[in-house]
């Protein structure tokens, strides 16, 4: 065998500790099967004194992420730390600087400078792998750059943040309100720092961004994904949905069109007994359409110490091998610049809104939608109290635009109480 492959790992939360317990437990595995043993060399992290289930004595300690990155006894720098900037980003660059591979589970740090460092690795003869980044567990990166690399990608979709699927799900099997669900979700841990990173769809969205990048051969573009969280979704949108065989789900969707790129994260409807649909509890899904391949879909545990590490451990050993990718597939000068297209797409969507008990209300709401060019497929009133009727209208495939502009007509009609809700239905 050749020279061990040494590894400096910085932040050692549950990621970090599983990705010690795998070089530690599973030593002779890697070996065999990289060709190559896997040591590590430094840890670095910001409490030295924390138990974190695992011995790290056998290691040297860096306070300073920056410093363990430019180590000359270590040749792949793993970064688990998190964040976009700050010790996360500054550590990154010195790595690779110093010509030291590097593999990180950070999505934020590639969503918002993925581009600048993969030129930096690069230039600097490095690599730069962030399978952990997206998705935990399911291999979508390699599936991306290897396996469909012979395939133009027509669609990328998927449920990519299992806490938004985590409090879809209980609202609908338990009947809870969103709240309700939330407080549960934070109480068993499943949320970030900062909740709306989760429900606010910007954690899927820096994923969504980083899939899009390696499909269609574009720079990442955070910024142009278009975000909606599950905030407004209610139990009886859940519920009314079931009704007509649909799930609602946070679904990241991105298309490549002759306008730009379509990027968009949203709560969408699909059907209940799809993939997509039957997808419960806090597992990840990516769907994954090319015109060679037709439809591939992949499902597995989205985030957790066990999958997470296992993908951060799948980019060390594809690297103990030898195996040198670009960053998105293809080398990062080699990317266009990503020219963002507001989803137009047709599809039917969901409109529930409350009607003020009149004459004619249900006649006048259909006349806007049918000045606006929407044809309505079913239309449904459940109980109402004294004042208002709520009313679910399933449409015909339309543009959002189109739909933008009859809900903008709604309120002049003087029978619509508050704002409508509208969801995407997403064909699977």
């Amino acid at each position: 065998m050749t020279e061990p492959l040494r590894l400096g790992i910085a932040g050692l939360g549950t990621v970090g500790a599983g990705v010690v317990k795998i070089v530690r437990q599973k030593a002779q595995l890697l070996a065999d099967r990289s060709g190559r043993h896997v040591e590590i060399s430094a840890v670095a992290a910001r409490n030295r004194d924390k138990d974190r289930g695992v011995s790290l004595s056998d290691y040297a300690w860096e306070d300073d992420a920056v410093a363990l990155a430019t180590r000359d006894d270590i040749d792949v720098f793993v970064e688990l730390m998190g964040g976009s900037d700050g010790p996360a980003k500054a550590a990154t660059e010195a790595a690779l600087n110093a010509g030291k591979d590097v593999v990180t589970a950070n999505k934020a740090l590639l969503a918002y400078h993925g581009q600048s460092l993969a030129e930096l690795a690069e230039t600097k003869g490095a690599v730069l792998r962030f399978e952990a980044a997206v998705a935990g567990g399911i291999p979508i990166i390699k599936a991306l750059t290897e396996g469909l690399a012979g395939n133009d990608i027509l669609r990328v979709m998927g449920v990519m943040n299992g806490t938004c699927n985590y409090i879809l799900t209980r609202m609908e099997e338990a009947g809870l309100t969103y709240q309700q669900a939330f407080e549960e979700a934070d109480s068993l841990g499943f949320l970030e720092a900062d909740p709306e990173l989760d429900v606010g769809g910007i954690d899927a969205g820096h994923k969504l961004a980083l899939l899009a990048s390696i499909a269609y051969g574009t720079q990442v573009n955070f910024e142009a994904v278009e975000l909606e969280g599950i905030g407004r979704v209610t139990i009886e949108d859940i519920r009314q949905a079931g009704d007509m065989g649909f799930r609602i789900k946070l679904l990241g969707v991105s298309r490549m069109t002759g306008r730009g790129l379509e990027q968009t994260m949203a709560p969408c409807l699909v059907p209940a007994t799809s993939p997509l649909g039957q997808l419960s509890g806090g597992t990840n899904m990516v769907v994954v359409e090319g015109d060679q391949v037709g439809q591939i879909v992949m499902r597995g545990a989205g985030a957790g110490e066990g999958p997470t590490a296992s993908a951060v451990m799948g980019d060390i050993l594809d690297i103990a091998r030898g195996t040198r990718l670009s960053t998105f597939g293809q080398p990062a000068t080699s990317l266009k610049p990503c020219t963002p297209a507001r989803a137009t797409t047709s599809a039917p969507y969901y409109l529930r809104m409350s009607l003020l008990d009149k004459p004619g209300a249900l006649a006048r709401v259909a006349t806007v939608l049918g000045e606006a060019g929407i044809s309505i497929n079913r239309m449904r009133q459940y109980r109402h109290d004294e004042n208002t009727a709520p009313v679910l209208i399933v449409t015909h495939k339309t543009t959002r635009a189109a739909l933008d502009d009859a809900i903008s007509a709604l309120p002049a009609t003087g029978v619509v109480s508050g704002e409508p809700v509208v969801l995407r239905i997403e064909q699977v």
